[in-house]
């Protein structure tokens, strides 16, 4: 019997040591063996390379908006472990994981007398997630987001109402496979029979792969700037004014404060999503509250303005996508500024293309590292970097603090970029 917090943490790490373990087999037995909590749900599954985070934030803003309980399954944490599971945007209480954690281990430590083998630590968190929406705090809707891919996710043993993809790209390449096509068949596996899915992938052979395994679901697609459309962007002071149309209905001059193009896409997805939901009558929302939710939606670490005076902004952009947004959404919003980087990645991303694209915006750049495992370093990072300015620093502490004294112009600013579970340790230090 686990009784503190620290042990329940502790317990769940524990299974790091089993690596990665892609499949459903393991998931299906713990969950069969704890009542099959996962057939009880009323759940949206998003899956993509990026996006995946921002689009489940918009939905759950609206639907809470519209006053129904949202339960969220995210990764990774930002702020606290146990806002992996979360309620209407707040994570479960410290006394709720212990409780989760005595629920399911018995369940949990028998699967390793099997052949099936150990859980992962993933998976563990997955099985907790199902237990608490499907037996503890049943929600109106629950929104899971893939930890991995989709098809051996292990989220996949869900049977949503809708599924989402956001985008695909380039990522975990040694898991999901060498070209953009092998990781679309991994990503398109969170296709269900007969389910709708929303998806604003954009390359043919992508959409040609999703529509294939759509078609052999008999599961509708709804494809962004095909079946539902933005118009009128304007990058705006604080926000993102556009235009949506589809689903019998237009919406003029919605309103995000999570800044970029690419969040007009995520914001248009979960619209389409929630309006199709609306048009079958599994909710029932107004207009106003659809815009408030919307106007609402904030995701920790994704382009979060931490601090005004001096202006700092972090940003989880941990592989080429999220680095294309935030290189676009940094010129589209701040072009006139100074723009100094701290930035820090992990080992198995491809270091080269990240940094070239950085090299765009950056007046300086600061390589850095953190306590972590995967973390590269930075002396490798910044190998690859043909900046003028660039400095490297081992304690990223020291490195923050550089980058703020670059910060002497009215026009400057301090961007504080790479894999998210730097911005993650970055938030913690700078608020605490």
């Amino acid at each position: 019997m686990i009784s503190t917090y620290d042990e329940a943490r502790s317990w769940i790490h524990g299974r790091l040591q089993f690596g990665i373990k892609p499949g459903l087999e393991r998931m299906s037995w713990m969950l069969e063996k704890l009542g099959s909590p996962h057939k009880h749900l009323k759940a949206i599954h998003i899956a993509g390379t990026n996006g995946k985070g921002s689009t489940l934030s918009y939905l759950r803003e609206m639907l809470c908006a519209g006053e129904y309980t949202v339960g969220t399954f995210t990764s990774p944490y930002i702020e606290t472990f146990n806002e992996r599971i979360s309620v209407n945007g707040k994570p479960i209480r410290d006394e709720e994981l212990v409780h989760l954690v005595n629920e399911v281990k018995d369940v949990v430590e028998s699967l390793n007398e099997t052949n099936f083998g150990e859980a992962t630590e993933f998976e563990v968190i997955t099985v907790m997630a199902f237990y608490y929406f499907g037996k503890v705090n049943k929600q109106d809707f629950v929104i899971f987001e893939t930890g991995l891919g989709g098809r051996l996710d292990s989220t996949n043993v869900l049977n949503p109402i809708a599924t989402i993809i956001t985008n695909i790209g380039f990522d975990h390449m040694n898991i999901l496979g060498s070209t953009i096509e092998e990781i679309a068949g991994e990503k398109a596996g969170i296709i269900k029979r007969n389910i709708p899915l929303f998806t604003a992938v954009e390359q043919k052979g992508v959409l040609d792969v999703i529509q294939q395994k759509a078609k052999a679901e008999n599961a509708p697609v709804y494809v962004l700037e095909r079946d539902f459309y933005t118009s009128s962007l304007e990058a705006e002071e604080l926000s993102e004014r556009f235009q949506f149309s589809g689903f019998d209905i237009v919406l003029s001059n919605v309103k995000l404060s999570m800044l970029g193009a690419h969040q007009v896409k995520n914001a248009a997805l979960a619209l389409a999503a929630l309006l199709y939901l609306k048009q079958e009558g599994l909710l029932n929302i107004e207009v106003n509250k659809i815009y408030e939710g919307l106007k609402r939606t904030a995701w920790l670490g994704r382009f979060e303005q931490i601090s005004q005076n001096p202006l700092i902004f972090l940003d989880g952009a941990h592989n080429i996508q999220g680095i294309e947004s935030l290189v676009s959404t940094v010129k589209r919003h701040y072009k006139e500024y100074n723009v100094h980087v701290v930035f820090s990645c992990l080992k198995d991303k491809e270091a080269t293309e990240l940094v070239t694209r950085l090299e765009e915006i950056a007046t300086s750049i600061i390589f850095t590292t953190f306590d972590f495992p995967r973390a590269d370093n930075p002396e490798h990072v910044a190998a690859v970097s043909q900046h003028s300015s660039k400095v490297i620093e081992m304690d990223f502490k020291k490195a923050i603090e550089k980058g703020k004294q670059n910060l002497t112009k009215e026009k400057d600013l301090l961007l504080i970029t790479g894999s998210l579970y730097f911005i993650s340790e970055v938030r913690n230090y700078l608020l605490s």
